[in-house]
């Protein structure tokens, strides 16, 4: 088979494909940059250019990940500046949304496979954005009296667990049918962050995503 060629950028990011895809189905063991460039259709050095061994490969992937989820999360900021809990609901609905649409890639971001997280400092800066939005969402949530009062750092952690664990029960087919037989996943979202908001959170008016999506 040919080799396909690829400009720069698109280079990274055919490898970054092929090795979520390699991850999903075949495990960490399973991975190889020699394997990566075989999927992306290039020649066993190019992906040298980019990255220096597979833990430089899986840390791009993990940035690659949390970089498209910050995008999605900061949008929602700026879309509903000054309302909060409409924040609070899109945010942790776009968090979902990505962990169902792009699951595999999900999957291996918070898989620990990473296992030098400091030596990537663009990994670092990433997860440090998405947790320092992610934590001023907490103290405007807290100044409107929608979450309870304390430090903001674990109220995030708090929220950010919560979230994370039901697109995890999700992903997994975890949460029984009689109960997905009967609400949707939003409906779901709803009925959890009402576990932590102050403010009733009406399911009839917030039960369809703003775009009716």
């Amino acid at each position: 088979m040919p080799e396909k060629t690829y400009h720069h950028g698109d280079l990274k990011n055919a490898l970054i494909a092929a090795g979520i895809d390699i991850l999903a189905k075949e495990g960490m063991g399973g991975l190889s940059l020699r394997k990566a460039a075989r999927k992306a259709g290039v020649s066993h050095a190019a992906p040298y250019a980019h990255f220096t061994d597979k833990q430089a490969l899986i840390a791009a992937i993990a940035t690659d990940g949390h970089s498209k989820i910050y995008a999605r999360l900061a949008s929602v900021m700026e879309q509903y500046p000054g309302d909060p809990l409409r924040q609070l609901i899109e945010i942790a609905w776009s968090y979902i949304e990505f962990g169902l649409q792009e699951a595999d890639h999900f999957r291996v971001m918070f898989s620990g496979a990473v296992e030098k997280e400091r030596d990537y400092p663009a990994l670092v800066e990433i997860t440090g954005k998405n947790f320092g939005l992610v934590r001023q969402l907490t103290v405007r949530c807290q100044a409107a009296g929608i979450l309870a009062p304390g430090d903001p750092d674990l109220a995030a952690v708090g929220m950010w667990g919560l979230v994370h664990g039901f697109v995890s029960l999700l992903l997994e087919g975890q949460i029984s049918h009689t109960v997905t037989d009967r609400y949707s996943q939003r409906e779901l979202l709803i009925a959890a962050l009402n576990q932590i908001s102050r403010v009733p959170i009406d399911l009839q008016n917030y039960s369809t995503p703003p775009d009716g999506g």
